[in-house]
């Protein structure tokens, strides 16, 4: 049962729900809040929330936080666990959802058939995504679907949805379990990690390049434009997005394999265009505090980051994590030295 009120941070943050999310900074928060902490501030925008760990841990550290992300799965996440403040869904109303009503809408079970779930998993999601869209609180909505997210991601070896079949399968616990069981076990999770901070928090999910809002502190983990690997979060998260959205706006490609969409349109896919975004976004920004994380493998490169921040900021810095994880390439995934940075700039009178 959610304790509603936080516990001290470090303890609340260990309530958020385990992600595999790629580009997840679970493992370096303790770095972004010793840099946020240096600023006075009240108010935070995590403009590109992905696993929504960042703003989780914001939001434990008392501060009212705004997030956005362009994927609606990753809106439904922050709406159940950023905004909401007190709600949580009870075991007998998640064990309803899994009940079949008089009606059930079987596109997962038409559309994705032996493609990445059995026809009883595929069954068992189309009953619930049915039964989610009846009910009447959007916050219980939220949770009741991320918890449905949460447990294909769980049941999908590697966690992803760029192949077709169950090749990769390891015989990992989570695979081994039925899908009732991620569901159900992804709704206890989620309702321990709700509580209050006192403050208004607000989800959005809309474009980063024309989001404007009002705060003291913008915190930006864009998606890396780097030669070595690619960052379309579309491509590999594609079936639970398109749950996340009923698959509504988006055009399946059945000449796929996979039955993936395409892929959100962004400015991050190129070297010039990830330059010309960050200037447009620190110029927005410019009076806020700004901290974004960075891969040294990620273009534009260090000196051109500094130097597009330094038109707007007063004062740049530039702190190295020493971090080291793995990016994949369609062929292979291969162990790299790669460093995470923080950027930051302020002006005189932030600190």
């Amino acid at each position: 049962m959610s304790q509603h009120i936080r516990l001290e941070p470090e303890k609340q943050i260990l309530q958020f729900p385990p992600t595999r999310y790629m580009g997840s900074k679970r493992k370096i928060l303790d770095e972004i809040w010793n840099v946020s902490k240096q600023f006075d501030f009240d108010s935070v925008l995590d403009l590109f929330s992905g696993s929504g760990i960042v703003s989780y841990m914001y939001k434990a550290n008392g501060k009212r936080v705004i997030c956005n992300d362009y994927m609606h799965m990753s809106y439904v996440m922050a709406k159940s666990l950023i905004q909401n403040n007190k709600t949580i869904l009870s075991m007998e109303e998640a064990k309803d959802l899994t009940v079949e009503k008089c009606w059930v809408d079987d596109f997962v079970s038409r559309t994705f058939k032996d493609i990445y779930f059995n026809d009883e998993d595929n069954h068992f999601i189309d009953v619930v995504r049915t039964n989610i869209v009846a009910m009447e609180d959007d916050y219980k909505k939220a949770i009741a679907l991320e918890a449905l997210i949460r447990a294909c991601v769980k049941k999908r070896p590697r966690g992803i949805f760029t192949y077709v079949g169950d090749r990769y399968n390891d015989g990992r616990k989570d695979l081994q379990k039925s899908f009732y069981e991620q569901y159900i076990g992804a709704v206890q999770c989620i309702d321990n990690a709700v509580f209050s901070n006192g403050k208004r928090n607000m989800a959005y999910n809309e474009d980063s390049m024309t989001l404007q809002k009002t705060v003291d502190l913008v915190y930006i983990d864009p998606p890396y434009y780097t030669p070595k690997s690619d960052n379309e979060y579309v491509r590999r998260y594609h079936f639970v997005e398109g749950l996340a959205r009923g698959w509504r706006g988006v055009k399946i490609q059945e000449d796929t394999k996979t039955k993936k969409f395409k892929s959100y349109p962004t400015p991050f896919s190129t070297k010039g265009g990830a330059a010309k975004a960050f200037d447009t976004i620190f110029n927005r920004y410019k009076n806020s505090i700004l901290i974004v994380s960075y891969s040294s493998n990620g273009l534009p490169c260090l000196e051109d980051m500094i130097n597009i921040m330094r038109r707007y900021k007063e004062y740049v810095e530039v702190i190295p994590i020493d971090y080291r994880y793995c990016f994949g390439t369609r062929k292979n995934t291969e162990r790299n030295e790669v460093k995470e940075y923080l950027f930051v700039g302020y002006d005189n009178g932030n600190k």
